[in-house]
């Protein structure tokens, strides 16, 4: 696991006036929030999820 190494995320925003944050490292890790900080707050538990389940389902992230 990378827990160490810092993850990309980029921030946009929603078609409903939320903010969304990626991942674009781990495919499908998205999430968003009322705010800034909110999307910051659910991405960082998203990729704890996600890198969690990483050895279970059997992918790795991209060498970097």
């Amino acid at each position: 696991m990378r827990a160490a190494s810092p993850l990309p995320v980029i921030l946009y925003p929603g078609e409903d006036g939320f903010v969304v944050a990626e991942c674009p490292l781990i495919p499908g890790c998205t999430t968003q929030g009322e705010n800034r900080e909110a999307a910051l707050a659910n991405i960082r538990e998203a990729i704890a999820l996600c890198l969690e389940s990483q050895a279970e389902e059997g992918w790795t992230l991209p060498a970097g």
